[in-house]
């Protein structure tokens, strides 16, 4: 029987992860990391081919994000983005509002 794992951890701003890396941390496929990727729905990877993309870590939690909405509500990847954005938005506004 296969076993699963899920990797948890705190987010480093100065870690980065490979393609491989970030596709098992949000338990999607390599090809889901690419297709958004490409689609420009998430962050940038650093890096010439598909092979050396690396990822900065803060990176990983709208990854999550995404294949979270994606699955749990069933939506399409551009509606995911959206949502992500949004929710991403109002993080940044909270803290403002509580850094003035």
């Amino acid at each position: 029987m296969a076993q699963d794992r899920v990797l948890t951890g705190v987010v480093l701003d100065e870690e980065t992860l490979t393609i491989d890396e970030l596709a098992q941390a949000c338990r999607v496929e390599r090809q889901w990391v690419v297709v958004r990727v490409e689609a420009g729905l998430l962050g940038t990877a650093v890096g010439g081919s598909r092979q050396e993309w690396r990822f900065a870590s803060a990176e990983l939690a709208r990854a999550r994000r995404l294949a979270a909405l994606e699955r749990d509500f069933d939506a399409n990847e551009e509606l995911a983005a959206l949502v992500a954005d949004l929710i991403e938005e109002v993080q940044r506004l909270r803290a403002r509002l509580h850094g003035s």
